[in-house]
């Protein structure tokens, strides 16, 4: 019968990543007592230190981006809108001229 497969949210990866690198507690010990593999806490130190710059990004970054795109979503609203105005009016002249010349 196997065991339910278990989920480590962010938070306990985290603090179990933090045993490792700041009290120095053995990667063999850690997997022992969680009965996890090592290649799996390798893999969240991986992650760790390539999402790590997040901490420090305070969302400057993210925030011009994010503003850069809310522009441009703008620009092309503006330049939807108007071509819809240009369709409704072609249609309309186009409908004026068909009833001038009796094809409605």
């Amino acid at each position: 019968m196997n065991n339910p497969r278990r989920h480590f949210s962010g938070t306990d990866k985290v603090a179990i990543l933090k045993r490792h690198l700041i009290d120095k507690v053995p990667i063999s010990d850690l997997c022992d007592e969680l009965h996890i593999y090592p290649n799996q806490l390798y893999g969240w130190l991986k992650e760790f230190f390539e999402n790590g710059q997040a901490a420090f990004d305070n969302g400057r970054k993210a925030k011009g981006v994010d503003d850069a795109k809310e522009r441009k979503i703008q620009q092309l609203e503006a330049k939807l809108q108007k071509k819809n105005e240009v369709m409704a009016e072609l249609m309309e002249a186009l409908t004026e001229e068909k009833k001038r010349n009796g094809e409605l």
